[in-house]
């Protein structure tokens, strides 16, 4: 375990992956401030780094997060210190730093989500693009439990995955669910055993590192930010990322490819 609680890690078989991995396992990785930091941080440090096409977030040991840390929230301390406005506060600066970040991360996020995703642990698996799950893992929106709510914005980012009558109904209840249900809600995007995880998750990262990085960057932005857009104001964000991506040096590569009937090599330029 680190002493922030955060490892960042590039991969071995996979030169543009690079893992961002919770490492508080014998607290089910529950999220402290320090963890906050140095997980903002790592997405820095990988943004930064023209090498890294592709980021994964997965947890060390039995689960992926567990969320908050439930003896800070009985102890009042730590994230959950303080009268109301100085909490509203701790998690305008703390938690919500990283929804935030993540919203203005460029490159493709996937959540490899290995054991339990739990509260806010569940809310950093919606805040990736993809999401693969081991056959041990489960989820809950389980605020209502402990006489909360979605502080990081979770029912927001539940919505936008799962759609708001399925969203309302984990945020609701706040009930666990396995895998095959998540799965065929459109919660994650495939289950694999548990054995094959860091392989599926490298499988989906070379498929993404392997495409011209600026246009993949171009159409994750232009799919998030069409979102409640007028036809009108999406046809032009469209223009304007072709404009953009047309001018690349990639572009003409992949065209070359294709008509040479060869591998492409993109450079990100």
């Amino acid at each position: 375990m680190t002493d922030a609680g955060v490892r960042c890690v590039d991969d071995a078989q996979q030169p543009h992956l690079r893992w961002i991995v919770l490492d508080r396992p014998q607290a089910r990785n529950a999220w402290t401030d320090e963890m906050l930091q140095a997980f903002g941080a790592g997405l820095d440090a990988a943004d930064a780094d023209a090498n890294v096409r592709v980021v994964a977030i997965t947890g060390e040991g039995s689960a992926f997060s567990a969320g908050g840390d439930l003896k800070a929230m009985r102890d009042r301390s730590g994230m959950f210190q303080g009268e109301a406005m100085e909490l509203r506060g701790r998690y305008r600066r703390g938690i919500q730093a990283i929804p935030r970040r993540l919203a203005r991360f460029d490159k493709p996020v996937i959540a490899a989500i290995n054991g339990p995703a739990i509260g806010a642990g569940l809310d950093l698996a919606c805040m990736a693009d993809l999401r693969i799950a081991s056959d041990r893992a489960c989820f809950g929106s389980t605020f209502v439990k402990v006489g909360l709510i979605p502080g990081d914005g979770g029912a927001a980012l539940l919505a936008r995955v799962i759609g708001l009558p399925r969203a309302l109904d984990l945020v609701l209840t706040g009930r666990i669910i396995q895998p095959d249900e998540a799965l065929s809600m459109g919660l994650v995007n495939r289950v694999v055993a548990a054995d094959d995880l860091e392989g599926a998750t490298r499988d989906l990262a070379t498929l993404l590192a392997n495409n011209p990085p600026i246009s993949v960057q171009l159409a994750k932005s232009a799919v998030y930010r069409s979102q409640g857009l007028a036809i009108e104001d999406a046809l032009e964000l469209a223009a304007t990322y072709q404009a953009l991506s047309q001018l690349t040096e990639d572009h003409q590569e992949g065209v070359a490819a294709l008509l040479e009937r060869r591998d492409p090599h993109f450079q990100g330029r």
